[in-house]
């Protein structure tokens, strides 16, 4: 097995992770892809280009890394169900009350805190199967901005998780 398969072996074990994950109330909204070869210098210039334009800082280092791993693992929430809880942890007094989402800058909301929650819980679960396997990887959230303008996935939300085996950690040189 070459080096490329092994890491995109070790980007799918880090989907089952998410996947299984944990979720309020058993009801899953999370999307994943992978993405290896071309795909990942087509998403670094990318977000050279967006961080350019908008002139937000770090697109351009972010995007670097990205150029120089082996893989990304983008993970998003789409069409997410409100928990039903009425908690207000939203900004809304009950779950009726919260608005649909709607394009925001970058990503899509309001969006119940429970599902982004759901969302971070499967980041964590991702990004600890990488550790396990001695993987370097680090969650990134501008990954996600312009893989969602790009259309690399539907979802409200995306983060994503890029993988790297080197000798030297290359999501730390900052």
């Amino acid at each position: 097995m070459s080096e490329f398969q092994a890491m995109g072996v070790i980007a799918e074990l880090m989907a089952i992770a998410a996947r299984t994950a944990p979720k309020a109330g058993g009801k899953d909204f999370i999307e994943l892809k992978i993405l290896q070869g071309d795909a990942l210098e087509q998403l670094a210039r990318a977000m050279t280009s967006y961080g350019r334009t908008s002139g937000k800082k770090n697109f351009d280092r972010d995007g670097d890394n990205v150029r120089r791993s082996d893989a990304v693992l983008l993970v998003g929430l789409k069409k997410a169900a409100k928990a039903g809880l009425d908690c207000g942890a939203c900004g809304a007094a009950r779950c009726a009350d919260l608005e649909e989402p709607h394009n925001g800058p970058e990503f899509a909301g309001p969006i119940c805190a429970w599902r982004l929650m759901d969302l971070g819980i499967a980041l964590g679960s991702a990004a600890k199967t990488a550790g396990i396997l001695n993987v370097d990887n680090r969650i990134m959230y501008r990954i996600g901005v312009v893989a969602r303008q790009e259309g690399l996935m539907e979802a409200e939300v995306i983060a994503g998780i890029p993988i790297s085996a080197t000798g030297k950690n290359i999501y730390f040189d900052r």
